[in-house]
């Protein structure tokens, strides 16, 4: 599973440096949607299991080709629709459905080499859901998205595991797109949902409206308060060790409290939860993953072995537009990066600065 992560992280990495220079879609394919079919373990060469071309009739018409298939004892499982890198894959979901209906093949993905829907018919057999459950961009992922197209490896894949957690993955993707909504810009339902058991008054507009800014702020504070009590937490925990403080972390500590209290100037990001998981999924296996933690603050988010400051590992600074890694090694050597897949690039000394502490 770790050589199948670093092989996608590297292909974003190559994506990211390439697709500007790609013009077509054959190109496209070439270059971006076949590494990865390779990287899932198919071998692109060998008809038995994977077929450029497919032919898949559709009604009346025939001899209707399928960019790709991906085979299972002499049937189609995964159908491949393949678009130039700079399309939209919004408008060609039709063409693929139509496909869809006319094999056996349970699983479909439209892809312009970057973006890759994944559709199958949750809501009625054998015919292709009109949303995809699962969306994965490979410049724009967390861990968690690999360990879901892991699922379609060659030597794990099996349709009904995938099926049994598509179903959640689609809801749990749109729920999670409607909380994004309503966080920046929450509809009259969503209000009227919120005062239903705060306000016993009648809900007319005009009160919906007085309502609209008490209901993000209050949503803001929330999750504000909920950061706070892990921060909390965690100062809780660190401060019950037997040990004294040296200098260095009795100011770090000092600093952690001076941020929770004010909580509004310091929030810990998704991404830099990304580069965190990044780090410790690259010392799992020379370092027992428990050990392994992160302390933020206003300037940089530490990461950390032992919950000790004293043996923080690198530094993330993601608060900027100059993003940048900097090293615990002698020199405390500073990386600049564009984008948190970059972390990946310093992995041999990363593990070198964490052993020291062993």
């Amino acid at each position: 599973m770790e050589n199948f992560v670093q092989q996608i992280k590297t292909l974003s990495n190559r994506i990211q440096r390439m697709k500007d220079n790609i013009k077509t879609e054959e190109a496209t394919k070439t270059s971006l949607i076949m590494p990865l079919i390779q990287a899932l373990g198919y071998d692109v060469f060998n008809p038995e299991e994977f077929v450029p071309e497919f032919i898949a009739d559709v009604g009346i018409k025939k001899g209707e080709k399928i960019d790709y298939a991906i085979m299972d004892s002499g049937n189609p499982v995964i159908l491949i629709e393949a678009k130039c890198v700079h399309e939209e894959l919004s408008k060609h979901d039709s063409q693929l459905f139509r496909y869809f209906g006319t094999t056996k093949a349970k699983f479909a993905i439209l892809t312009n080499g970057i973006e890759y829907k994944f559709y199958t018919d949750l809501e009625e057999r054998n015919r292709m859901d009109m949303k995809p459950f699962f969306i994965f961009n490979l410049l724009e992922f967390r861990d968690n998205d690999i360990y879901e197209v892991a699922k379609f490896r060659k030597n794990v894949f099996n349709v009904e595991n995938v099926l049994t957690t598509a179903s959640e993955l689609k809801y749990t993707s749109e729920i999670k797109h409607f909380l994004t909504e309503q966080w920046e810009e929450p509809n009259d339902e969503f209000i009227k949902f919120v005062l239903s058991d705060v306000y016993q008054g009648i809900k007319t507009k005009r009160v919906i409206d007085n309502f609209r800014d008490i209901v993000k702020k209050s949503l803001t504070q929330f999750v504000n308060e909920r950061v706070n009590d892990k921060l909390q937490q965690a100062l809780n925990s660190s401060g019950t060790r037997e040990e004294p403080l040296e200098k260095e972390e009795s100011f770090k500590t000092k600093e952690i409290v001076e941020d929770v209290v004010t909580i509004e100037t310091i929030v810990t990001t998704e991404e830099e939860i990304e580069g965190y998981v990044f780090v410790k999924l690259m010392l799992q296996d020379e370092i027992d993953s428990s050990r392994v933690h992160y302390r933020d603050n206003k300037s940089y988010f530490n990461v950390l072995l032992d919950d000790s400051i004293r043996k923080w590992i690198c530094r993330l600074g993601f608060n900027t537009t100059n993003k940048y890694i900097q090293l615990n090694d002698e020199a405390k050597t500073t990386y600049k990066i564009n984008h948190v897949n970059e972390i990946s690039l310093y992995k041999d000394k990363i593990l070198e600065v964490a052993k020291q502490f062993q």
